[in-house]
């Protein structure tokens, strides 16, 4: 089928059922697990939060567990698994358009059209309902990485990732590196900045105050905070995800297992310890200056590296377990793992019904439950979000049905003539 779009011929429209493998699916319904919980913060606007702005440091020792237990595990690391499966992706459509027989140019330009309809639809999502809306800042780091390395050849993919990595150690690791020479880390950081929860604004009872805030945070994250990270290095997850796919290594993974089950260990083992410190200083077992633990801090910083290195190590576990899954045949437990494959099917759908489903309830201008919450509710309640929107992904998919938003994006993709 030839599609025509302004743009020219496409060979094929969006991908089909048949095409789509487990782990790349699987590991989406995960990660938006991860995200929901690690959302969770900037919800309980009424806290008493740490030297770090971000998790809460009352409650009671359950809650403590749960502080803890985010820090370790899923803050600053479900994002770079985010990065890591979104330029997986971008790479899939495109190689598929241009084995389908599209001319690469083509395929690169409706490549660009999904990447600005996202940045749209991030900051509108920003706007209504939640500012650390993360689709309009992927689109942004899409578009640019799109244009620049998309139709690069494997050596100068390889290249760029380790200048990616210059930069990061440079650019985020280096001046905390400098102050430890100069025995000054204990002074390093800004323990007087504002907690990062408050541009959120969910302790905003207007809406409209809310939303003024939410959209100056939202075009903050999208067009500053995207365009410095790759100033620091942070397209390296990016990178990475272009020559995974390149390889086919989430399609295939009984090829790599050796690859996989390295990443996956010494991942998560990184970005684990990496994380360590902040979460023992944050429940004050080990006892540091504030300003360490500050968003700038020298912890903070340190967790921030690792957690690029628990992003791939998550994914490799999935695509091992994905593996192992598959090569078992049928089993009990089949439609659990096929409806989290739904969900990562539907992730934008499942991502926007997240705050559909938290900022009216949680938040001051809503119903303002956030105030009665603590670490451990809030956790329980951000699950029962992510099953809401399991039962309601798994639905759709034995109707055959796309999700809402799935489908809009591939119509202004496509056109009328999608299919």
């Amino acid at each position: 089928m030839t599609i025509a779009t302004e743009e020219g011929p496409l060979r094929r429209g969006a991908v089909r059922p048949g095409e789509r493998a487990l782990a790349p699916d699987l590991a989406r319904g995960i990660m938006l697990l991860g995200i929901v919980l690690s959302n969770t913060a900037f919800h309980l606007w009424a806290a008493r939060r740490g030297p770090s702005g971000w998790q809460p440091v009352d409650g009671s020792w359950l809650d403590h567990a749960v502080q803890f237990t985010m820090i370790i595990a899923l803050d600053l690391r479900v994002y770079p698994l985010f990065a890591f499966l979104f330029g997986y992706g971008m790479t899939q459509l495109y190689l598929r358009q241009t084995a389908a027989g599209t001319d690469p140019r083509d395929a690169a330009r409706i490549l660009r059209r999904r990447s600005l309809w996202l940045i749209v639809i991030g900051l509108t999502h920003a706007t209504l309902l939640m500012a650390g809306d993360i689709i309009g800042f992927y689109g942004v780091l899409s578009l640019v990485l799109g244009l620049a390395f998309l139709r690069r050849g494997e050596r100068a993919l390889t290249w760029w990732i380790w200048v990616g990595v210059a930069l990061i150690l440079l650019v985020s690791a280096g001046p905390a590196l400098s102050a430890l020479l100069r025995g000054e880390l204990g002074t390093f950081g800004d323990a007087g900045a504002d907690p990062g929860f408050k541009a959120y604004a969910s302790q905003e009872a207007n809406w409209l105050t809310a939303a003024g805030t939410r959209l100056r945070t939202g075009l903050f994250v999208t067009f500053v905070a995207a365009p410095l990270t790759l100033v620091g290095g942070g397209f390296i997850l990016f990178l990475l995800g272009f020559r995974a796919a390149r390889r086919r290594i989430l399609e295939e993974p009984g090829r790599h297992r050796t690859l996989l089950r390295l990443t996956a260990l010494l991942g998560i083992a990184v970005g684990w310890l990496g994380a360590l410190p902040a979460a023992l200083a944050h429940i004050g077992v080990l006892h540091v200056p504030d300003v360490m633990q500050s968003e700038s801090g020298a912890l903070t910083v340190l967790r921030d590296i690792t957690g690029n290195a628990a992003g791939l190590g998550y994914v490799a576990a999935v695509a091992l377990f994905a593996h192992w899954w598959t090569a078992r045949g049928p089993r009990r437990g089949a439609t659990a793992v096929a409806a989290v494959t739904s969900v990562g099917k539907r992730s934008l759908s499942c991502y926007l019904a997240h705050s559909l489903l938290f900022a009216p309830v949680l938040a001051a201008w809503g119903l303002g439950l956030g105030e009665q919450l603590g670490s451990a509710t809030m956790a329980l309640f951000a699950l029962a979000v992510w099953l809401v929107t399991v039962a309601g992904a798994y639905a759709l998919e034995r109707a055959g049905r796309r999700g809402p938003a799935e489908a809009v994006l591939r119509r202004l993709m496509y056109g009328r003539r999608a299919g």
